[in-house]
C-alpha cells in the first residue's frame, strides 16, 4: 500500500526553505479487536452524547474545549487554533545541531519520513548530506496535529527522518523508595560475572529480523483455531528450577547464552 503525505510544509535551515511532504515512518501489525457483546458478538457501539441536553452530536458540531480552574467551558474551533501566532505553524524549523548520544532515548516519541517536493530536491540532498558529514543530528521545533513539539532530524536510509521527542516536563522522575533506602552491596565477582554474561550475550550490531513477536503467532493460532473450530490446545511451559543465589545463576546464565550462540553458530 502507497504511503500517504499526512502533513506538508517547510523545513527551515537557516535562510534556506525546503518544502516538504510527511510521512508516518512506523505502522502496527498487531492483531486488532473489536468490543462486542459476550451473548452474541455484536459489536458495541459508543454515541457522543451532549451532558447539557442529552443530544446526540455529529462528528461536524464537536470542537475543543479547555475547562478552567472555576469549571467554566471554554470552547475553541478549528479556526482558532489555525490562527495561533507561531513561527513553526507550517515548518520544521531547525534550531541546533547535537551529537545523537546526547540524547537519551526515553524522550523518542514518533518518527516520520521526509520527502522533498520536487523543486526542493537539490536542497534537501544537501541537507542530508551535510548532516550524514557532521555525525549530529538536528534540533528542531514543528506544530503537527495542533501541537508544538520538539523533534530531531537525522539521516535513515538515505531520507531524512524527523522523530518528535517530549518536553522535560513529559518525562516523569523515577521516585522508588529502594533509592532512598540502604541499597546491598555488590560483591566484585558478582559484578565481574555480570559482566561475563554481557560479553557473552553480545554482538557487534543490532539485527532485528533476529527476534520474532511469538505473542502474535500464539494470538493468532487461537484466532484460526477458533474460525475452524478446532481445539485450542496449550504446550505446558517447563519451569527452569531456579538457582540458590544470584552468583549461581550469572554461572548458569553465562553457560546457557555460550551453548546458545555455539548452537546459532552452528546453523
Amino acid at each position: 500500500m502507497p504511503m500517504r503525505s499526512m502533513w506538508k510544509g517547510t523545513v527551515a535551515f537557516g535562510l534556506v526553505s525546503i518544502p516538504v511532504h510527511l510521512y508516518t515512518a512506523t505502522e502496527s501489525h498487531n492483531v486488532s479487536f473489536r468490543q462486542v457483546h459476550r451473548e452474541d458478538g455484536g459489536r458495541i457501539q459508543y454515541r457522543r452524547v451532549c451532558s447539557v441536553d442529552g443530544e446526540e452530536v455529529p462528528y461536524a458540531d464537536i470542537a475543543k474545549g479547555y475547562e478552567t480552574e472555576d469549571g467554566e467551558m471554554v470552547v475553541l474551533t478549528d479556526e482558532d487554533l489555525a490562527d495561533l501566532p507561531l513561527p513553526t505553524q507550517r515548518g520544521i524549523e531547525v534550531v541546533e545541531f547535537v551529537p545523537l548520544e546526547a540524547i537519551d532515548p526515553i524522550v523518542y516519541d514518533k518518527s516520520y519520513y521526509i520527502e522533498p517536493q520536487k523543486i526542493s530536491i537539490k536542497p534537501y540532498v544537501l541537507l542530508r548530506d551535510a548532516l550524514h558529514k557532521s555525525g549530529q543530528v538536528a534540533i528542531a521545533q514543528v506544530v503537527l496535529r495542533q501541537r508544538e513539539t520538539l523533534a530531531i532530524l537525522r539521516v535513515y536510509a538515505d531520507v531524512l527522518v524527523l522523530t518528535t521527542i517530549l518536553w522535560p516536563d513529559e518525562v516523569r522522575k523515577p521516585d522508588f523508595a529502594f533509592l532512598k533506602d540502604s541499597i546491598p552491596q555488590v560483591k566484585p565477582q558478582e559484578l565481574n560475572m555480570a559482566g561475563s554474561l554481557i560479553d557473552s550475550m553480545s554482538d557487534t550490531v543490532f539485527d532485528p529480523d533476529k527476534y520474532h513477536d511469538h505473542y502474535q503467532d500464539a494470538l493468532r493460532e487461537v484466532v484460526d483455531a477458533k474460525v475452524s473450530g478446532r481445539e485450542i490446545t496449550v504446550k505446558p511451559v517447563e519451569k527452569e528450577e531456579e538457582p540458590a543465589d544470584l552468583m549461581t545463576a550469572l554461572m548458569a546464565s553465562v553457560t546457557a547464552a555460550k551453548k546458545s550462540r555455539e548452537a546459532a553458530a552452528t546453523e
